[in-house]
């Protein structure tokens, strides 16, 4: 879809519909919705006048001009009450009025940006955040299967009366562009079947975002991870049928004198919990167990588009985790890159394992930060629930503060949990230097620690088992998967 933002009168567009907006509360529309208004007779106030449209959130609101403007239609997205505007609210009005224009056949459709008249809500943000719920809203997944024709919207653009707010909204809009790219990438691997969406599909992404991007790239298979002593990694590969990928993205590889920053996110491409079987009921879902992957590719694709200054690598260890005969089982002792010995209480805490030797592998990069994203305990979604947060765990206060600031910019909010040392005394063993579960209670802080222990630089991570997969769309998240963690990393990374 062609996105652009111009100089120029909302109401003389030519698109066939128009996009303006409306505050709860609101009588007499002003700004660009009356000018709209203005040239309808009327039209707009009537409707709020009748108790049509009220501008409560969510609510659009249809007028046909009638050959009064040169378009067919004009949407009235609701932006709710202005004092509990946001971001978020752009977002979500966005979003509502580019889904109900797609209900009705449009194709060319114009928008004022939300928020920068009386909400006094930053330019360039404002404009990226219109952009982005309007983007991340058109989102389809193109499944595998006979469909109904469906509308498209073929071009969106944003009409700005003042001359000298243009180049900052395209700026926003630029921005909303890569990011949206980067959530539809990470949305597309998640949905994908497990299948398809295999250790090799994974590589083969990371190879055309390097090939387009210029990044480096490496892809190991077994024999790349035996040299690198990546016991835990190829424990969890022993019983996959698919060819494990152990994949590493650069961009500015060369930059020494830049802020290196590192990305690990697990890539279990498909979980059935390997011996230690997991119920049928549900498995289907962990087609998803590789959100965390998923997320950072898509994080490097967008940081590559708008060329960060900074020195980013992403690591995204993948496999699946299948019973067979070679499969790793209950009671082994693994040793894992940094000589570290695990004793496995459960195959099914395989994403633990593969995110061992990536953060291992991390260090060599000296990094200022590094950041893990795995859809890793079933505990997290208990502790924070489905769809509203991911659990944050952090060695460094200061990061943990930037990355909940990212989470409330975002609105893929993130919870500080503890990582205190009384969990490593639930996973102490007898046999090895740490189990690789600790039992029913505290599994997520369990599962923490546990990861910590292959860490030594600021390290945070994250637990996004409860975002990584929808099963209800919402606003401008379509059901299936998400994306979380792409726009929460790259505004975590726009801040630094």
């Amino acid at each position: 879809m062609e996105v652009q933002v111009i100089q120029g009168s909302i109401q003389e567009q030519t698109a066939d519909t128009l996009i303006v907006n409306l505050f709860e509360g609101v009588t007499i529309p002003s700004g660009a919705t009356g000018a709209v208004d203005k040239a309808l007779n009327g039209a707009i106030s009537e409707l709020i006048a009748n108790g049509d449209i009220s501008g409560k959130a969510g609510e659009v609101g249809v007028v046909y001009p009638r050959g009064l403007i040169p378009a067919k239609r004009v949407l009235i997205a609701g932006l709710g009450k202005r004092d509990d505007f946001n971001l978020e609210g752009v977002r979500q009005a966005a979003a509502a009025a580019i889904l109900r224009a797609r209900e009705l056949n449009a194709k060319a459709v114009a928008s004022i940006v939300h928020g920068t008249g009386i909400a006094g809500l930053p330019i360039r943000l404002a404009a990226q955040a219109t952009a982005e719920g309007t983007l991340l809203a058109l989102y389809r997944f193109a499944a595998a299967k006979e469909q109904e024709p469906q509308n498209e919207i073929v071009s969106f653009t944003i009409v700005e009366f003042d001359e000298s707010k243009v180049a900052e909204m395209k700026g926003g809009v630029d921005t909303a562009v890569a990011i949206a790219a980067g959530n539809a990438l990470a949305r597309d691997l998640v949905n994908m079947p497990p299948n398809v969406a295999t250790p090799t599909r994974l590589a083969q992404a990371a190879q055309e975002i390097a090939e387009a991007h210029n990044l480096k790239i490496t892809v190991g298979g077994r024999k790349w991870a035996a040299k690198h002593n990546m016991g835990a990694f190829l424990a969890v590969a022993k019983g996959a049928g698919e060819p494990p990928k152990f994949i590493v993205l650069e961009h500015n590889a060369d930059r020494d004198d830049l802020d290196t920053i590192v990305l690990v996110g697990k890539g279990i491409t498909f979980d059935t919990g390997g011996i230690s079987i997991k119920p049928t009921q549900g498995m289907g879902k962990m087609k998803s167990d590789m959100g965390g992957a998923a997320a950072v590719l898509g994080a490097m694709k967008t940081a590559a588009m708008l060329d960060l200054p900074l020195r980013l690598i992403g690591i995204a260890p993948c496999t699946e985790n299948m019973p067979d005969a070679d499969a790793y089982r209950p009671a082994d002792v693994i040793t894992a890159s940094n000589g570290k010995t695990i004793e496995i209480i459960s195959t099914d805490a395989e994403g633990r394992m593969v995110l061992a030797d990536g953060l291992v592998y991390a260090k060599q990069y000296e990094p200022k930060a590094v950041i893990d994203l795995a859809t890793l305990t079933g505990a997290c979604v208990i502790a924070l629930g489905e769809g509203v947060a991911a659990g944050l765990f952090s060695t460094d206060e200061a990061l943990q503060n930037k990355m909940v600031a990212a989470g409330k910019a975002t609105h893929e909010r993130v919870w500080p949990l503890p990582l205190w040392d009384d969990y490593l005394k639930i996973i102490k063993s007898d046999v090895a230097d740490m189990q690789n579960a600790g039992g029913r209670f505290g599994g997520v802080g369990t599962s923490a620690i546990f990861l910590k222990q292959f860490t030594d630089y600021p390290w945070m991570h994250l637990d996004i088992a409860g975002v990584a997969l929808t099963e209800k769309g919402r606003g401008y998240v379509p059901a299936g998967g998400t994306g979380f963690g792409v726009r929460l990393l790259v505004e975590f990374l726009l801040a630094w």
